[in-house]
């Protein structure tokens, strides 16, 4: 089932999203459905930049990844920066480093971090029965503290309509 960016989703598959991404780590997505690529860079290195082929790009299919990840945070990564819709591919490239496996595998940290950012912004966390009570106590004491301030303003406009003597007697 499609949904798009913000679409409400049921319980059970926020759940599975949750538990899906509490086990989440580098690992989880295989390296084998990424294509690796090098090419010259434009990074740290002096003269070595022109001759080493040291910046990393990695393609990673969306109908490879997709089914891998829930539903829910599937409408995020295709809305991600990294998402090239005219190949349906995420491209990630690193030249951070002079070293072409430091920079893969700063490609593969960027995929992680991309899917755990699409977590965070798909799925809401859990609200504790302890903050369930805290939230329910607020609203009872704003609830006691707006009635008060009512009979103290009906009170005040009570005693100034009431029949005392005053003024207007003399």
């Amino acid at each position: 089932m499609k949904r798009g960016v913000g679409g409400d989703a049921d319980e059970e598959e926020l759940d599975a999203a949750r538990k899906w991404l509490a086990n989440l780590d580098p690992e989880t997505i295989p390296r084998t459905i990424c294509d690796v690529s090098f090419s010259r860079s434009s990074g740290p290195g002096g003269q070595n930049v022109n001759k080493v082929s040291s910046k990393a790009t990695i393609r990673v299919p969306t109908p490879a990844l997709l089914p891998r990840l829930p539903g829910i945070l599937h409408p995020y990564i295709l809305a991600s920066r990294y998402h090239a819709p005219k190949s349906s591919e995420l491209v990630i490239q690193a030249d951070d480093s002079r070293k072409q496996n430091d920079n893969v595998n700063a490609c593969f940290r960027r995929l992680h971090d991309l899917i755990a950012e699409a977590g965070r912004k798909a799925v809401p966390g859990e609200t504790s029965k302890e903050q369930v009570l805290r939230v329910e106590q607020l609203q009872k004491a704003e609830a006691v503290g707006r009635r008060k301030m009512k009979e103290f303003q009906s009170k005040k406009k009570g005693a100034r309509r009431g029949g005392g003597g005053g003024r207007g007697d003399e």
